[in-house]
């Protein structure tokens, strides 16, 4: 059986409450914790996705070097954990198979580690479950973090059980799913504050099948999001926001660019849910992007107080108990991967990812290509849905690129992104027009001194010319999966 993992992060009240309602079998067994962090002045280790640490507990120490080329939780990630005598790493060890470096003088802490931990196996029907909660903190010089998380792993039985007891957490206290490592909990201390996060690659390879490319693709934009989530709940960026909601729209995307792998009732449930999740974001995005083009000061005043609103509704969402269901439902369904209970089905989720995704942008590119014909002409409702196709194939490139590897097909991979760009610059701030109407009314803005600014007839037609050449470029850039 594989092995199962669910992180969720917890509040330090929230933890209280789950340990004063013996939520688990029996007593935990509590030890205390202190891990070591090591890396070179120029943070080698962490640029080549390497983490090694010496972790103390009690009179024992155990060094631990992990490889992630992959998804959090995905079957690239490595570990090799070997004793040592004292906090200086051990570096000839030869069962580690990735290249450290070639003595410990070069290796310095960078950060520490110190945690209470509270271990539990819990037996849920057929199932084992070891489960860990860490209370602490995590220090960098004179820089400190609080650390509160509870870990699940499934040992035995069916991983069902697992997200189960995910569940049970849940009602008892607010619980959001976990995307960072301790490794990276630290090295996000040392460096500058997070803010936005954009979408990142994710390496995909030859041998990579449908399915697998789903799950980690999926993965990759579930962190998106909560990383954005939480940034945005220190402070109200909008550009976590922005970010927050692509990373929404790419998942959204990705189960429609995969939707013939799944025969699941709950396909249709999570991708409504998603766009519910999304539409919460739609207001404060929407009044973010009008304050930068206010001409006014009043308008540019009434906007930001319209704005303190809209993100506190985003806050309420993000907080509900939807929400972090959502996620949950989210994580179970990627992890699990029972999409299809049919097993003559299987060749549809093993088949290779490279000729999947040639069939699919093969498909979504012509969407676009017929979709932009004509398109000063077209009214501001097939200019919107020309947009989502164009939105729809640009993910697509982006998921998919690292699929395409061979002479020339990387310089086409630029070219082509370049064009996607420009298509949807131009289509975007179409769509502001168009939409700014309607948003400037439901805040009761009309009338505000400034507001037909935003909506220029002027500016349509300039933009309406400039989208049909960008649309030409588009049609005349090499595809790079051909």
């Amino acid at each position: 059986m594989q092995e199962t993992e669910v992180k969720l992060e917890l509040t330090q009240s929230g933890a209280s409450s789950l340990l004063k309602k013996e939520l688990f079998d029996g007593s935990p067994t509590i030890v205390q914790q202190k891990s070591v962090y090591f890396d070179t002045s120029g943070r080698d280790l962490d640029k080549r996705g390497l983490s090694l640490r010496i972790r103390q507990c009690g009179n024992e120490r155990v060094q631990t070097v992990t490889s992630s080329d992959g998804p959090p939780g995905s079957s690239a990630q490595e570990k090799w954990q070997r004793s040592v005598a004292d906090d200086i790493p051990v570096l000839d060890d030869p069962r580690i198979e990735v290249p450290l470096p070639a003595t410990s003088e070069s290796l310095r802490p960078v950060f520490e580690i110190h945690v209470k931990r509270h271990r539990w196996n819990v037996t849920e029907g057929d199932a084992t479950i070891e489960v860990a909660l860490d209370i602490g903190k995590v220090v960098a010089a004179d820089r400190e973090a609080r650390l509160c998380e509870i870990e699940l792993e499934s040992k035995a039985g069916s991983p069902a059980a697992l997200f189960g007891l995910v569940r049970k957490v849940n009602l008892v206290t607010p619980a959001y799913i976990g995307v960072l490592s301790k490794a990276e909990r630290g090295y996000r201390l040392v460096g500058p504050a997070p803010g936005a996060i954009k979408a990142s690659v994710t390496p995909l390879t030859a041998e990579t099948n449908a399915a697998t490319a789903f799950a980690h693709l999926a993965a990759a934009c579930l962190k998106q999001f909560r990383l954005n989530e939480m940034a945005l709940s220190w402070s109200r960026d909008a550009d976590a926001l922005h970010q927050a909601r692509v990373s929404l729209r790419r998942l959204r995307s990705l189960f429609s660019i995969f939707k013939s792998l799944f025969a699941d009732s709950r396909f249709d449930h999570m991708r409504d849910e998603l766009r519910w999740l999304a539409s919460e974001l739609g207001d404060a995005r929407g009044i973010d992007v009008m304050i930068k083009q206010a001409t006014t000061e009043e308008l540019s005043s009434r906007l930001q107080e319209a704005r303190s609103g809209a993100y506190g509704a985003v806050e309420a969402a993000f907080s509900s108990v939807r929400a972090r269901a959502l996620m949950i439902d989210l994580a179970e369904w990627i992890s699990i991967k029972d999409w299809r209970r049919d097993e003559t089905d299987e060749a549809l989720l093993v088949q290779p990812a490279r000729r999947f995704a040639s069939k699919k942008l093969d498909r979504l590119w012509k969407k676009v290509a017929k979709g932009g014909s004509g398109l000063i002409d077209l009214d501001d409702e097939a200019r919107h849905e020309l947009r989502i196709s164009a939105k729809k194939l640009r993910y697509a490139a982006e998921f998919f690129g690292p699929l395409y590897a061979n002479r020339k097909e990387p310089k086409r991979y630029k070219r082509f992104i370049t064009a996607m760009e420009g298509l949807q610059d131009q289509l975007g701030s179409l769509n502001d027009l168009a939409t700014a109407p309607d948003m400037l009314s439901k805040l009761d803005l009309s009338d505000v001194a400034g507001a037909e600014d935003l909506f220029s007839a002027a500016d349509k037609e300039k933009l309406l010319h400039d989208a049909a050449e960008a649309h030409d470029v588009f049609v005349d850039t090499k595809r790079f999966w051909r």
